[in-house]
């Protein structure tokens, strides 16, 4: 980890490319907090494209087409339902510097959402970066059962039909896990990040 950026800085986008392509994220200890730290975990989170799990139940879930799927639709109303507090999660790492950057990204289109809709509302998604063939996701949040679970799976067809080979979800919990999410130690991981930073994928073609 670095130096905090001082209060107020703002993340150039072009620093903030190259720190994913190396292997570095950007985060907040909380919402308030207006400095942010760079982060190089000694593993890896990451789902394996080709080794993807969709458990039964929410396969049932997907076949009863409950939520009107959108991809880049409201990407500022997800990356906001992200830093919610909410009871589960009393803090949050998006603070004021990280949203504008990302909100910048999304307008370069190298950031993308992933969206749950029902009868009008937002429900559930995600976001994440896009570099190369490699997709970082970042953040997902649901208010309803299951909707980012459906995002997540729409997300991983979606990177499969579009050309990508690595999909980095930075650290591995047990909801990940069991879609397949797995724990790569740094050096294997970097190798990874080099190989699918060649060549390029569009996540909106």
């Amino acid at each position: 980890m670095t130096r905090p950026f001082a209060p107020g800085f703002r993340i150039p986008t072009d620093l903030l490319l190259k720190a994913y392509a190396s292997g570095v994220f950007p985060m907040a200890e909380s919402a308030t907090d207006p400095e942010v730290f760079w982060v190089r975990p000694e593993t890896r989170g990451i789902i394996p494209l080709d080794a993807f799990h969709v458990p039964k139940s929410l396969s049932r879930t997907i076949r009863r087409n409950q939520f009107d799927i959108r991809f880049d639709f409201d990407f500022e109303a997800v990356i906001d339902a992200c830093a919610e507090k909410r009871e589960e999660r009393t803090s949050t790492w998006i603070n004021g510097p990280i949203r504008e950057a990302y909100v910048q990204l999304h307008r370069m289109g190298h950031c993308h959402s992933v969206e749950a809709w029902r009868d009008g509302q937002l429900v559930g998604g995600l976001y994440g970066v896009s570099l190369g063939r490699v997709f970082f996701g970042e953040s997902m949040f649901s208010k309803e059962t299951d909707a980012s679970k459906v995002c997540l799976v729409q997300l991983v067809e979606r990177l499969n039909q579009h050309g990508f080979a690595l999909l980095d979800t930075q650290f591995t919990t047990e909801h990940l896990k069991r879609f397949g999410a797995i724990d790569v130690p740094r050096g294997r991981y970097e190798k990874m990040l080099t190989e699918a930073l060649e060549g390029t994928a569009s996540f909106n073609p």
